[in-house]
């Protein structure tokens, strides 16, 4: 389907459609900016403590499942250029209500879930930060939820404003964001050519409960898979992107490719230069183990004055892109009639899906209040295990559609090779057993399930709802059948 056609379609009904962008540069940007997001801070120094020196081992093996779902995506999105990306794709496969709207449901939680968890981070560094700038700021829980809450509104607000602003923001924040991480590899440089690192342990695997290196690394990448997702938000932004079947798969691909080249970078930073019973607790859980990186390698420049504010906009990065994605989600669903017409209202002034950013960021200022507020930090940690746990299920089940739709006679401007879909649907599914978690991250599951009940509610009282208004009252509409 062309650019052209696909801008002959009116995708949601009476409601402007939403305004077209992105072009390959602002693409590239949003997909590299969403994956350096606060996986990096957070995640590891936690691999490292379990495979030791390799720790760059699993941000590549990461890398590779992430690409083999990358390329299944890439086929389904220049073949079905919609916004409601996975959910659109399960749709068309299995053709049930009941599944469309659960794949969605967990995307949405997903990305509400990984922008919570990043505004807790955001609003510990900022106000760490503030504290080495006016000593005696307070920096307890309250301080910290209410740093976070407001964030969430303000970021509202600028997504409100419009995708342009919203994507433009993005730029400045993705730029600060690979400034930060680049501090990071060159004090790990430096620090390694002025003979102070130690380079050679980058090839030491050292496990904590003397696990096997496959059962130890296969721990570590469910770990570092966090890193790495992003790259499918991007799919929820194609209806605001220049000739999305021509430009996706090039930036898709490079983005995935400057990122992992980055974490490759920054993990042999890490092992470098702190020594290795250091790494898996840093000095400041809350800031991540690249702070301490800044502050062992060097000690006399103040970036480790500096370092939390720029982690601050690295974080709000990641937060701005997932709520973005699940605004999108929220949108593509409510005008194919999956969820209430109601939250598929865009703004005829802006050209912004107010309803659903709406929504969304109701359902995270809930979320964040929840997970600030209790008394178990593991909850609090277990986060954004849960955030992979959920898209490694989705990512699943694109695999698998992949396959499935090769029977749909509609063009694709890209294919994958077959064995691509199933390697990537076997290890990803691997990838959510328990055996890829510690015992003490099995609270994931708990999490997961408890979202995945509250999807089935959701999804009975949406079909209650939608069911005697229009004769195609519980799935996707074919678009390709709709005309102005």
């Amino acid at each position: 389907m062309s650019s052209s056609a696909t801008d002959q379609i009116d995708v949601n009904g009476p409601e402007p459609d939403l305004k077209r962008v992105m072009g390959p540069k602002l693409l590239l940007l949003f997909i590299v900016g969403d994956i350096l997001g606060s996986g990096v801070y957070a995640v590891t120094g936690k691999l490292a403590g379990q495979v030791g020196g390799i720790a760059w081992l699993p941000f590549l093996v990461a890398f590779v499942v992430a690409t083999l779902t990358a390329f299944s995506y890439l086929e389904l999105v220049t073949k079905y250029p919609q916004a409601a990306g996975a959910a659109l794709y399960a749709h068309k496969a299995f053709g049930v209500h009941f599944v469309t709207f659960l794949v969605a449901f967990t995307v949405v939680c997903s990305g509400i879930t990984s922008a919570s968890t990043s505004s807790g981070l955001l609003s510990a560094n900022l106000l760490l930060g503030l504290d080495e700038i006016l000593p005696g700021i307070p920096t307890g829980s309250t301080a910290t939820l209410l740093v976070a809450l407001a964030f969430m509104i303000v970021r509202a607000a600028i997504t409100l404003r419009g995708v342009g602003e919203s994507v433009k923001f993005n730029v400045v924040l993705t730029i600060v964001e690979m400034a930060a991480l680049a501090i990071v590899i060159g004090i790990g440089l430096w620090v390694v050519g002025k003979g102070d690192g130690d380079l050679s342990r980058v090839t030491v695997f050292e496990s904590p409960d003397e696990k096997g290196l496959f059962a130890a690394v296969t721990i570590a990448t469910a770990i570092a898979f966090f890193s790495m997702v992003g790259f499918e938000d991007s799919v929820n932004m194609v209806e605001e992107t220049q000739e999305p079947e021509k430009i996706f798969p090039k930036m898709m691909l490079t983005g995935l490719g400057i990122a992992v080249i980055i974490y490759m970078l920054v993990a042999v930073s890490v092992v470098a230069v702190i020594p290795a019973g250091q790494i898996a607790s840093p000095q400041n859980p809350e800031a991540g183990v690249l702070l301490d990186v800044v502050r062992i390698g060097a000690p006399d420049i103040p970036i480790d004055k500096i370092f939390p504010f720029m982690t601050v906009f690295a974080v709000a990065n990641t937060a701005l892109i997932n709520m973005l994605m699940a605004s999108r989600l929220i949108y593509g669903m409510a005008s194919q009639d999956v969820l209430p017409r109601s939250l598929g209202r865009v703004s005829a002034t802006r050209r912004s899906p107010y309803a659903a950013i709406v929504f969304t960021t109701a359902l995270a200022l809930v979320l964040i209040i929840v997970v600030r507020t209790q008394a178990e930090s593991t909850i609090v940690s277990a986060l954004s295990g849960t955030t992979s746990l959920l898209l490694l299920a989705v990512f699943t089940v694109v695999n698998v559609c992949c396959l499935v739709l090769r029977r749909d006679p509609q063009p694709s401007r890209f294919r994958a090779p077959t064995a691509v879909p199933v390697i990537g649907a076997l290890t990803c599914a691997f990838l959510l057993g328990p055996w890829a978690r510690l015992e003490a991250d099995y609270v994931q599951y708990k999490i997961a399930a408890g979202l995945l009940a509250l999807g089935v509610v959701l999804w009975l009282g949406t079909w209650l709802t939608n069911r005697g208004i229009r004769a195609q009252k519980t799935g996707f509409r074919d678009i390709d059948h709709l005309e102005k």
